[in-house]
């Protein structure tokens, strides 16, 4: 435990649609929990979850004025009596943090626990200097591994969502070798997918409006890619099934992940049906999309959403990082954190097709 109070330097939104200012405030360390730590932030990555909370109306847990971030990767500088061992370790914080207790969290839905923290919006999340957050579930990193793979923490960060999130969506669709997993928008989070389901063995279908992501999908694991080209979706799916068919793999029983978060990809993830598939909504979109809910019927198919990932997966999700079978570096974009404001229009505006990782750069 520290002996005196820390400065906290923090980018806070204010109001929706308005910059976010730069703010301090002092922590007392004499106020932390026994399970409480603070992390010293090493980078934050920016997430269209934290778009939607400045720009689209989405609502936080916690009301503005709120210090947004949820792909935290960091250093334990302080932690509370019962978990003395973590200072110093470097970890990544969970972007869904389950109390561990409840009823669903013993049920193994501990994604959708009720009492559960989202760092950036249930409480001050990652685009600060420190950031103070339940121990429990921290995935903690081991260094010399992280240099043998050419990797530093700040490039972890993705880890914390963009990473774990599709790897939590693909193990509970069970892909497996000789799959077919077909990922409607390959950016942040579907990049990220398309790798982690090649890892698995499965053939994978990457499908987006721009060229310059699926031409990055094609040399990360994508074996076909498909741009809509503004086809209609039922004519799509033909084009897919023709080119599934031609090269042999599955033409039923897809695993199909909506990872671009928007209402066309969502409806075209749909269409998408055939014959045993499963369908994983993994992006979100306030807007409503209108489907034939009789296909899952006629096809037999399943539709799941999919919200964050269990603590649990984070070290197997890791292990695929640091074996090198999921890479970051071509997807992200270390940043410094002084540069959020202009970070966040550009990617509002869709001029960004890395994952920009923020990197804190406060001076005094």
């Amino acid at each position: 435990m520290a002996s005196g109070p820390i400065d906290i330097a923090s980018w806070q939104a204010i109001k929706v649609g308005e910059p976010m200012t730069l703010s301090r405030r002092t922590f007392d360390p004499a106020t932390l929990g026994p399970d409480e730590v603070v992390v010293r932030v090493a980078g934050c990555g920016v997430c269209h979850t934290d778009l939607g909370f400045l720009y689209d109306g989405v609502r936080p847990g916690k009301s503005f004025p709120l210090t947004l971030g949820h792909e935290i990767a960091g250093r334990v500088d302080i932690a509370g009596a019962s978990r003395a061992e973590l200072v110093g370790r470097a970890v990544v914080v969970p972007a869904v943090i389950p109390c561990g207790e409840c009823a669903l969290c013993r049920a193994g839905r501990g994604s959708i626990c009720r009492k559960q923290i989202f760092p950036g919006s249930d409480l001050d999340g990652g685009f600060a200097s420190h950031v103070v957050v339940p121990a429990r579930g921290l995935c903690l990193v081991d260094e010399a591994a992280l240099a043998r793979a050419g990797l530093e923490l700040p490039d972890l960060a993705v880890l914390a969502d963009a990473v774990s999130t599709p790897y939590q969506a693909i193990v509970r669709a069970g892909v497996a070798e000789g799959d077919v997993a077909i990922f409607v928008g390959v950016g942040g989070v579907g990049g990220f997918g398309a790798q982690i389901a090649r890892a698995l063995g499965a053939h994978v279908v990457a499908i987006d409006v721009s060229e310059e992501r699926l031409a990055l999908a094609a040399q990360h694991g994508a074996e076909l890619t498909v741009h809509p080209h503004g086809q209609d979706p039922s004519e799509l799916r033909k084009q897919v099934q023709a080119q599934v068919k031609g090269r042999g793999w599955n033409p039923y029983q897809w695993k199909i992940f909506e990872t671009s978060g928007h209402a066309a990809g969502q409806l075209l993830a749909f269409t998408l049906l055939t014959f045993g598939a499963t369908l994983s909504v993994v992006g979100y979109t306030l807007e409503k999309v209108s489907v034939r809910l009789a296909n899952l019927m006629a096809f037999d198919a399943v539709a799941q959403g999919n919200w964050g990932c269990l603590p649990e997966h984070y070290p197997a999700a890791l292990a695929l990082i640091l074996a090198g079978k999921v890479r970051l570096g071509p997807f992200i974009d270390r940043r410094p954190m002084s540069r959020i404001n202009d970070t966040f229009r550009e990617l509002h505006d869709g001029a960004l097709r890395r994952r920009p990782v923020l990197v804190p750069d406060f001076t005094r």
